[in-house]
């Protein structure tokens, strides 16, 4: 493991389900140990692919720019539980 999603989200929708996600990728080893990716956008969890824009970071990320491509692989509705890939494309100084 390098490093921990860690944010919130909020319902923003009334006719699919759709959220609002402020999320940090956190990074705990390697060369951007310490630094972060902040996320902020809407996620629209039952489409296939969601695209949410990098807002900025810490770190080795200050300034950072960039978007954020969501995929679901697994989701279990009786527990909630869901494993989701994200790639991450970001430009930073």
């Amino acid at each position: 493991m390098v490093g921990r999603a860690q944010g919130l989200y909020a319902l923003a929708s009334q006719e699919e389900i759709g959220l609002l996600m402020v999320m940090n990728f956190a990074f705990i080893e390697g060369k951007y140990n310490g630094s972060s990716i902040s996320v902020l956008g809407r996620n629209t969890v039952f489409s296939k692919a969601r695209e949410m824009p990098v807002i900025g970071g810490s770190g080795l990320f200050r300034f950072a720019r960039g978007y954020v491509q969501a995929s679901t692989h697994k989701f279990d509705l009786k527990t909630g539980d869901a494993i989701v890939q994200y790639n991450v494309y970001v430009l930073h100084y």
